[in-house]
């Protein structure tokens, strides 16, 4: 054993008396000896409590049993995470209870993976294993599962996301895999907010968009199919469409963030989300497929092979924005919120705990009072010029030694940069006012149109994109300490820059974030104690 890895063995579990220990049993008989086993209960109420902590007193050098606070049910996200945070091992081998490893499965992953460096993560087909009931019209009915993709390979990212999001290969079951810890930490673990349903596929995402994964053609794992597996539940309760949304919707802003750009990628998951989002053309399609004739049927198919979902020259209709001039030439005030009022809102909501102590707002304190709340001790408001009533400080950026150093814990500083030709030294007088620890949260404009009143005033001189605002800010704050965020995308810009409300587009569209139409970047910039 003296050099092989440790793998750390999670093993999650719910009311899993009927299969738990033998489930254990087959981690005990692998021919790989340098194993730790987490045996995690998720709020059980029956016997299977009472197994876990027999095998964990039997031998507490090898198993541990481990469980939420009050023995909660905090679902299998949370769950996994647990068993992760308390593993010792370089690598993770997820476990179900209800499935059976074969003996060399964590021996022949290990060697894979210690073979593959590049490597995050180990599969291979699972067996679907009827059989287990003993009936005789189950004997017949296991099978090895199709991958899909090609085995015994090193598969780069992001192919592995396009064929699991198009069904078109095989997505394991955690009981089948091995992962780098540092993979899994890299990623942030599993999304808790997924507490049934999807859990994996969402912690895969994270993982093989960044790094390859091996997978082998050799089966290791036997996946257990019953009635009251999470699968089954899920389906069988019509929940299914209902958690595959969720999950496509979380993609959608995990990738949006990411600043994924494959398009085959994008295609496929287009593809997904689009009956969901137009269910009665889904149906119309469906319904057109059964009833066409063939010819008709193949004449579409061509017409879609030449123009995609881009409609031909000629065929676009603008409608009501076939016009030289914005439809609101105030950037939308006079209709509703601003598109980029909304995406500030979400970004100055996401970071809110951040807004409290003495915090410092440009111009007056309205972000401050409504994102802060009682968190906020003083609130101060900084204002370029005499004459407005709520500005405590008046002081331009640039000439602002009489601020005191080191005074606030919190800057608000919305759409104010792209007005101050010296911007560098704004941003070191926010750096130098902020108290060690404090946090400066910045927005200003990516695509937009220029603001005349104010460009007639003190000047509009800048217009800023992700990798600028990055360097910016990291020149100045520590790289480490910088989060920088793109909001926007094509509709969203287009209507923006007619001066469209965020009330006429739907959530889904303002949300959808595409790295190449930057609507409104954001930065969170700390100062280190």
């Amino acid at each position: 054993m003296s050099g092989e890895p440790l793998v750390s063995v999670v093993m999650i579990f719910l009311n899993a008396e009927e299969f738990i220990q033998e489930a254990i049993e087959s981690v005990l008989a692998q021919s790989y000896l340098n194993w730790e086993l987490l045996l995690v209960d998720d709020g059980s109420r029956d016997s299977s409590s009472q197994v876990a902590l027999r095998y964990a007193e039997q031998d507490p050098g090898k198993v541990r049993y481990l469980q939420h606070d009050g023995l909660q049910n905090r679902g299998m996200s949370a769950s996994r995470n647990l068993g992760t945070r308390n593993a010792k091992g370089e690598y993770i081998a997820f476990f179900d209870a209800d499935d059976v490893w074969l003996r060399q499965k964590l021996e022949h992953q290990v060697t894979i993976l210690e073979s593959q460096p590049d490597a995050a993560m180990v599969y291979g087909p699972a067996r679907w294993w009827y059989s287990w009931t003993g009936s005789p019209e189950d004997m017949q009915r296991d099978y090895i599962q199709e991958l899909g993709v090609q085995s015994n390979a090193l598969i780069k990212p992001p192919k592995l996301l396009t064929l699991f999001l198009r069904n078109e290969a095989a997505v394991p079951s955690p009981s089948g895999i091995l992962v780098r810890r540092e993979a899994v930490e890299r990623a942030g673990g599993s999304e808790e907010a997924f507490r049934a349903g999807y859990t994996d596929q969402v912690l895969y995402a994270k993982i093989i968009l960044e790094a390859p994964v091996f997978v082998s053609g050799e089966c290791w794992y036997r996946y257990r199919q019953h009635a009251s597996s999470c699968g089954a539940v899920m389906f069988k309760t019509g929940q299914h469409h209902s958690k595959r949304l969720a999950f496509l919707n979380w993609l959608q802003e995990y990738m949006s963030a990411q600043g994924v750009k494959d398009g085959e990628l994008w295609r496929g998951f287009q593809e997904q989300i689009w009956p969901y989002r137009h269910p009665i053309a889904h149906r119309l399609k469906s319904i057109a497929a059964r009833t066409l004739p063939v010819p008709v049927l193949d004449w579409l198919r061509d017409q879609k092979r030449r123009y995609g979902r881009r409609p031909p020259v000629g065929w676009v209709h603008f409608g009501s924005l076939r016009r030289l001039k914005p439809i609101s030439g105030v950037f939308g005030f006079d209709r509703g919120l601003c598109i980029d009022r909304y995406y500030i809102e979400r970004f100055l909501s996401t970071y809110s705990s951040d807004i409290k102590g003495r915090v410092l707002e440009v111009e007056d304190d309205t972000y401050t009072l409504r994102f802060g709340g009682d968190r906020v001790v003083q609130s101060d408001v900084l204002h370029v010029e005499e004459g407005n009533p709520k500005a405590t400080i008046v002081a331009d950026l640039t000439f602002a030694d009489h601020i005191p150093s080191d005074s606030f814990d919190c800057i608000i500083c919305t759409q104010t940069l792209q007005f101050i030709d010296d911007v560098g030294t704004a941003i070191r007088t926010l750096y130098r006012i902020l108290k060690p620890g404090g946090v400066l949260l910045v927005s200003f404009p990516g695509i937009s149109q220029i603001s005349r009143d104010d460009m007639g005033r003190w000047g509009e001189y800048w217009r800023f994109t992700t990798m600028s605002a990055r360097g910016l800010f990291e020149g100045i704050f520590s790289p480490d300490y910088v989060t920088v965020e793109a909001y926007g995308n094509v509709l969203a810009a287009v209507a923006y820059l007619h001066g469209l409300a965020a009330e006429e587009l739907r959530q889904d569209e303002l949300d959808h974030r595409d790295p190449d139409y930057e609507v409104l970047i954001t930065v969170r910039a700390v100062k280190p104690e």
